[in-house]
């Protein structure tokens, strides 16, 4: 291992957990090399995302420019696309052939939505992550041009009723399980059901797309739906290329130890959606994500140190709450059902709360 004063930590991916390490980071190893990587050059913050389509927010209220975020923090950025993590040379290949080197890595390169199985799909449909180029999409269509959502979870259903605000004339939510946010409560589920039904919201369940094409989705039993934007919010995805170097669980995510640290490989650390949490299994979730960030930063200074790690141990629950499109908000947490205006506004203020500490 590097002595701390000289070592070299690459942050692979611009993730909550890895930009709320980078203060503590910074404080815990002052002359560190520290350096941020990321295809984008800003970051995203989903949470405001729901309200960002819906017409609440400015899309610069919920990105974060990572040339001034790493400005602000004395550390580095790098503009580049991660195409594969070598663990045992500790080098990591960037799309325009750039080798880098490190003492100590974190990867947190979340998923994606992209869904390849659906003919057209990426010819004509747009994945919901990552979040730029979505947006760019979503800001290019016309707010009143018909939609379908694929997939109906909560995530799908929350879009839904942010692009019906925003002037969708027909929003279409297909959901191939038997139940639309299958992961709440039947309480929760049937507040958010009735949201969607006073919205003119169309849902689909027991129902699959097996096409898409530039002015229409098409289900496998032949019925189609109008469409000037479909969109797949599908669940979380992993990066195929993290499976050719590092382990892996069945679904493609990098397996983790309690320490955050990639199976076999302690000089790597790996969190956020793109981790799978073998010894505590959870969601794929922001409040995860952002509870790793301090275990994360205690962790690399310690193990440049040499020093002992902390474990994670994630939480059994968490609130979840649930934007309605306009200024309501539904929220689960311990079996309890909220809903109302006050939510909204308390989210809000969490959210801007949230940015903030990364913007300023």
């Amino acid at each position: 291992m590097a002595v701390a004063d000289s070592s070299r930590i690459l942050l692979l991916g611009a993730g909550h957990a890895n930009l709320l390490a980078v203060r503590a980071l910074r404080s815990a190893l002052p002359t560190a090399r520290i350096t941020v990587i990321d295809a984008a050059a800003q970051a995203h913050y989903s949470g405001m995302f729901p309200g960002c389509i819906a017409g609440h927010y400015g899309p610069d209220k919920m990105r974060i420019d990572l040339d001034r975020f790493a400005t602000t923090h004395g550390v580095s950025f790098v503009q580049g696309s991660i195409m594969a993590v070598d663990p045992v040379a500790r080098q990591v290949s960037l799309g325009d052939g750039t080798m880098m080197s490190y003492d100590i890595a974190a990867l947190d390169v979340g998923s994606h939505g992209a869904m390849p199985e659906i003919m057209g799909f990426a010819d004509h449909a747009i994945a919901i992550k990552p979040l730029e180029a979505f947006t760019a999409r979503l800001f290019g269509t016309d707010p009143t041009a018909p939609v379908v959502i694929i997939g109906g979870g909560v995530a799908g259903a929350e879009v839904a009723l942010a692009l019906r605000h925003r002037g969708a004339r027909n929003v279409t939510v297909v959901e191939a399980g038997p139940m639309i946010a299958a992961a709440l409560r039947p309480r929760a589920r049937r507040y958010l059901t009735a949201a969607l039904t006073r919205s003119g919201i169309r849902v689909l369940t027991g129902a699959t797309v097996a096409a898409v094409h530039p002015d229409v989705a098409v289900l496998t039993d032949g019925t189609t739906i109008n469409s000037g934007l479909s969109i797949g919010i599908a669940g979380a995805r992993s990066h195929a290329w993290m499976a050719e170097t590092l382990p892996v669980d069945d679904a493609g995510f990098v397996r983790v130890t309690p320490t955050l640290q990639v199976e076999g490989h302690p000089t790597l650390f790996a969190v956020g959606d793109c981790a799978a949490m073998v010894h505590a299994p959870r969601p794929k979730a922001g409040v995860f994500a952002v509870r790793q960030a301090p275990v994360l930063a205690a962790n690399i200074a310690a193990a440049i140190s040499d020093q002992p790690l902390q474990r994670y141990d994630p939480q059994r629950d968490y609130l979840k709450i649930i934007s309605l499109g306009d200024r309501l908000a539904l929220a689960e947490w311990r079996g309890l059902t909220l809903y109302g205006a006050w939510l909204w506004r308390w989210k809000d203020r969490i959210d801007r709360r949230f940015m903030a500490s990364l913007q300023d």
